[in-house]
């Protein structure tokens, strides 16, 4: 099968396509005939060696896919011919991938396998992000920073279906229709976000921020938290690793909560089974459908690689596998 692999730790450019075998399958997993497959910032990390898991090279990415049940062991859930989405950790920039069953997500009919392949990573991250850790209530008001992004645009999608007023931050117009898009009410450029915020909530502030960004905006997103507002801590895109004056979590009883889904899941794997179960009516009444940003051949991994390094994409990003 073909198949992207990182072959040097060099970055985005040191991939390639290559003819490799059937993906090593473990007793009791999934086959899948890959058909579309989503572009992560930890793919990118993978590339450079700098993310938590540090596979050797030559190693194939690729951490949500959405394709055709091949073969499923019985009792899985799954059968043969049977669209799915799944996150199989690593091998899904391939054209078939094996994956847990826990990990294998039963598809609806009205989305594509573009959008299937974005929803495993970013919309599982934002209901965890709003259900567990910020405990999200209708009516509240959610700020979300980096919204044209992955994350940013399920971000904005799920708090609205949660009942949220949303408030995109974005670092241009153009981004801001993507946020648009995907249903925000309001949207405030990055630079000077922080009295716009003000403005638009008459003084008070936002109850919830989601921040995937991380980087010099962090101390604002803070000033912009109403009384016992939660700020979550996602990633950091914009290269640095901020810090808190605890102080400043005095003043208005505020939080700031990490959300690391990952290492939640991993402990607790029936738990991605009950996050899709939340999300399916969604997924199925179209609140939820992912806002493609652009999607790349197999043979361009490396471009679609580069534009998420060089922040230049706006929604999700995917592959078209065949």
């Amino acid at each position: 099968m073909r198949a992207v692999r990182v072959v040097r730790l060099e970055g985005p450019d040191a991939v390639e396509v290559a003819e490799i075998g059937p993906p090593e399958r473990q007793e009791g997993q999934v086959l899948i005939d890959v058909r579309a497959a989503g572009v992560t910032y930890p793919d990118v990390l993978l590339t450079r060696g700098a993310y938590q898991l540090k596979p050797e090279p030559p190693f194939v990415p690729g951490s949500e896919v959405a394709g055709v049940v091949r073969e499923a062991p019985a009792g899985s859930g799954f059968t043969a011919g049977q669209r799915v989405a799944a996150f199989p950790g690593f091998g899904g920039f391939a054209e078939q991938v094996a994956a847990d069953p826990a990990m294998v997500f039963p598809l609806p009919e009205r989305l594509s396998f573009a959008a299937g392949a974005g929803l495993p990573m970013n919309y599982l991250t934002a209901h965890f992000a709003f259900v567990r850790r910020a405990g999200l209530r209708a009516g509240e008001t959610v700020l979300v920073h980096g919204a044209a992004g992955g994350v940013g645009t399920a971000a904005v999608q799920l708090a609205a279906a949660l009942g949220a007023r949303v408030v995109a931050v974005v670092s241009s117009e153009a981004k801001g229709e993507v946020a648009r898009k995907a249903g925000a009410d309001e949207v405030v450029l990055a630079e000077g976000f922080l009295p716009a915020v003000k403005e638009l909530t008459g003084g008070r502030g936002v109850d919830v921020v989601v921040d995937p960004v991380g980087g010099d905006r962090f101390t604002d997103s803070l000033r912009s938290l109403a009384p016992e507002g939660r700020l979550l801590v996602i990633g950091f895109t914009g290269g640095e690793i901020p810090t808190v004056k605890v102080n400043r979590l005095l003043l208005n009883n505020i939080d700031v909560r990490g959300v690391g889904w990952g290492a939640y899941w991993l402990a607790r794997p029936a738990y991605l089974q009950e996050q899709w179960r939340d999300l399916l009516p969604h997924l199925e009444a179209g609140r939820l459908d992912p806002v493609l940003g652009g999607s790349y051949a197999l043979d361009d991994a490396a471009a679609a690689l580069r534009a998420l390094d060089d922040r230049t994409a706006s929604g999700k990003i995917v592959l078209d596998v065949g």
